[in-house]
């Protein structure tokens, strides 16, 4: 019976002790996330509004009155200045809203349309002012104030965090390595030995996706546990996006790095191939915020298509019948990224 190592076993190992002997890759890999859950979650934690500071300009009309109703809004912060001084607040942006009262009894309103707090401050501002002056209202109202875990920004970010953790350990986990390795002439010694091509390439992807469960396990399990962030679907669910994204990614990883000789030059095509999906892909922000005509394009990202189906699964519940759009651009990136390169891949 031969003794020989097994060459996939070896290689595998070899990736997780490339792995924990840099202290910068743990933290990247561990600790960012985590800090940047914990700086998100209480920037945006759930709070009452912000009280608006609104300026109501003197000199022009009798102001107390207007002054009185204003400020029996609590949302409302209200402030008597002159003229040229409320129109200097307004340009400096130390108020949102400044309110003039015309000699013929109306109120002329000048604001920045552009910001949604200036927005606001006049609906509000008009509001109290029409209900001081005798208004009422046809139909009566009441609030029914809803809070719940998938609704806070912090539910929305921790999925795309998780996304870009996925990404960063496709295409920066392989392609760096690889790169390094095709630089120091390691690929050329290593084709010569027992091990197959394939075998060198799987025990990247094997560990990948074994890193990458504790990766994400530990950010899941610190934002469910530090902020209630909801799990809605089944964790089979979820495991199956993570694992079809992170195949996707390591694709596109390998695929940058089949050709690239120095670490510069993968550099800039990882962050030349990152930086888009950062911009674009909804990890920190709604990707609905651009405009309609290029949303095609941004749902044909790979980190659109793993930001969208986290949020879908973990917020709302859906399983993998009502995630195959996403799962399909994943699959569809996975297999084009590899079988491209596979072909033009570069061993010396």
């Amino acid at each position: 019976m031969s003794d020989r190592p097994n060459p996939l076993r070896e290689l595998v190992s070899a990736r997780f002790k490339e792995y924990i002997r840099e202290p910068e890759a743990l933290f990247w890999s561990f600790g960012f996330p985590i800090l940047l859950a914990i700086g998100l979650g209480i920037a945006f934690r759930s709070k009452p509004a912000d009280a608006v500071h609104v300026a109501i300009v003197s000199g022009t009309a009798p102001t107390e009155p207007l002054a009185t109703y204003l400020r029996r809004d609590s949302a409302l912060t209200v402030e008597t200045m002159s003229a040229d001084s409320a129109n200097a607040a307004l340009r400096t942006g130390r108020v949102a809203l400044v309110v003039t009262q015309l000699p013929t009894g109306g109120l002329r309103y000048d604001f920045d349309d552009t910001r949604p707090d200036s927005r606001t401050a006049r609906l509000l501002v008009n509001d109290a002012a029409q209900r001081g002056a005798g208004r009422s209202d046809p139909l009566a109202s009441t609030n029914r104030i809803v809070r719940e875990p998938g609704s806070r920004y912090i539910d929305f970010v921790v999925p795309g965090l998780l996304g870009m953790t996925i990404m960063g350990g496709g295409i920066w986990g392989l392609g760096f390595s690889i790169v390094d390795q095709r630089r120091r002439n390691l690929l050329k010694r290593l084709v010569a030995t027992p091990m197959s091509r394939g075998q060198y390439l799987a025990s990247y992807l094997l560990s990948r996706l074994v890193l990458l469960a504790i990766e994400g396990g530990v950010l899941l399990a610190f934002a469910t546990l530090a902020f209630g962030v909801p799990m809605r679907a089944s964790a089979f669910t979820v495991v199956t996006v993570v694992v079809v994204g992170a195949l996707a990614f390591a694709g596109l990883g390998l695929l940058i790095a089949s050709r690239s000789r120095t670490i510069e030059g993968v550099s800039g095509l990882m962050n030349l191939t990152m930086l888009p999906m950062w911009v674009f892909s909804g990890v920190f922000f709604s990707s609905e915020n651009f405009p309609r005509v290029i949303q095609p394009v941004i749902k044909a990202l790979p980190l659109t298509a793993v930001n969208d189906a986290l949020r879908a699964s973990m917020l709302r519940g859906i399983e993998l019948p009502g995630l195959w759009p996403q799962l399909a651009v994943m699959i569809a990136w996975m297999v084009i990224c590899f079988a491209v390169a596979l072909r033009i891949f570069r061993w010396r």
